[in-house]
């Protein structure tokens, strides 16, 4: 039989332990480990929420991967067509982890009512588009079809909408400039059969979706000539491994680009909140173990007399530590609960109301996202127990410091 975990149970249910001078004390530490979980447990999942979401909207207007033309075009407009006539087109099968090719091409164009103006990328897509990410940032409408003849159906976001006064179902005219300025620009009529707003500013003030066709027909490309090819990856975490494969397994006279290359700056930003959630983790695990640290010291003191009876009956010093770590991690496991129990129920309420919200401006988002991993919290708070029962491993040894005669002493 266990006897120092006996003992610790004897000393956890005792109602003397419960009134006793170091109640408030160990009180204040479960509180502090409750609190320092939940706050860890927030910092991590708005954290990765935050980093998955920007990922989400870069790859859902760009793809993981491009692949070009070589040329020295640094704009979102595409100048020089690429044939559709390529090995890796429409399916990448030398290369795997590859969820989906397609095709795509942009133009700059003027949206024009009788009231306003404004400039946009008119970005053309082929049948062959995967509409999952606009799917999940329709706010009305439904998403256009470009599988039969060329379609007038277009998708806009709704921030182009409210500052154009569009709404759905309404037509409008977009303007494209020639190459030869001194004749009429091209007009199309195009109908809104779809309104996203996916809280990307920078994207969703530009762009208008439509049919990659009329790009096709304006530049005098062929049926076979696109701007450029999108490359969707099952797997985020594997971009820069598959942007080498698919740079090797391309022509010599096309060029790919990740989305990290292409948007160096914003996941430079996104990655510092890595540093940022790992030094909060630090903090909030140090706290936590300075506070177990100061209970387990009062309890030490407290229980003298039961240490210096237990060393007179023949129990040596790590058995009676055993007894007081037994007993800390009780302490912890109880904060831990309760950190668990409240984190998760302010990150429910967060993922389910988006109660939260933030400039989409400065973060891209308009509000927290959340970004549920179990095993994270899992390793988090295995990691706060550990690192918590290591830190008390060293203020233990003041039990070896108790003589048995100076702490036995009887009324």
């Amino acid at each position: 039989m266990n006897y120092e975990l006996f003992i610790a149970k004897r000393i956890i249910a005792s109602k003397r332990y419960k009134s006793s001078i170091s109640s408030p004390i160990i009180k204040i530490a479960i509180i502090a480990i409750a609190l320092g979980i939940t706050i860890m447990m927030i910092s991590l999942a708005t954290g990765f929420g935050l980093q998955q979401k920007i990922r989400e909207k870069l790859s859902g207007f760009n793809g993981h991967v491009q692949i070009t033309n070589f040329d020295n075009n640094n704009s979102e407009i595409t100048l020089e067509p690429v044939s559709t006539e390529q090995d890796f087109y429409p399916e990448f099968s030398t290369v795997s982890g590859i969820n989906n090719i397609q095709v795509y091409a942009t133009k700059a164009g003027i949206i024009r009512t009788a009231s306003d103006f404004e400039g946009i990328i008119f970005k053309g897509v082929a049948s062959d588009y995967n509409w999952s990410f606009f799917k999940d940032y329709l706010v009305e409408g439904v998403l256009p079809n470009y599988s039969e003849e060329v379609s007038n159906e277009v998708l806009i976001s709704k921030e182009i909408a409210n500052r154009m006064q569009l709404n759905l179902g309404d037509t409008c005219n977009i303007l494209f400039v020639k190459k030869d300025t001194n004749k009429p620009p091209w007009l199309r009529v195009v109908t809104i059969v779809g309104i996203y707003n996916s809280g990307f500013q920078d994207f969703d003030e530009n762009f208008v979706i439509a049919d990659i066709r009329h790009i096709q027909k304006m530049n005098r490309w062929e049926a076979n000539q696109v701007g450029g090819f999108e490359v969707i990856l099952n797997d985020f975490n594997e971009i820069e491994s598959k942007s080498d494969e698919i740079y090797l397994q391309t022509s010599s006279t096309l060029n790919s680009i990740s989305i990290l290359e292409k948007y160096p700056a914003i996941f430079e930003w996104i990655n510092l909140f890595d540093n940022n959630i790992y030094l909060i983790i630090a903090i909030m695990i140090l706290v936590s173990g300075i506070n177990m640290v100061t209970a387990l010291l009062v309890l030490i003191l407290e229980r003298t007399q039961m240490i210096g009876i237990l060393k007179a009956l023949g129990s040596n010093n790590l058995s009676i530590r055993k007894v007081f770590l037994y007993n800390a991690g009780y302490l912890i496991l109880k904060g831990l609960f309760w950190g668990n129990l409240i984190g998760f129920i302010i990150l429910f309420i967060q993922y389910k109301f988006e109660i939260i919200n933030l400039n989409p401006e400065t973060y891209y988002v308009d509000t927290v996202p959340i970004a549920f991993n179990i095993v994270y919290i899992l390793l988090l708070n295995i990691g706060t127990l550990l690192l918590c029962l290591l830190m008390l491993i060293i203020p233990s040894i003041i039990v070896s410091k108790i003589s048995p005669a100076k702490a036995i002493k009887f009324e």
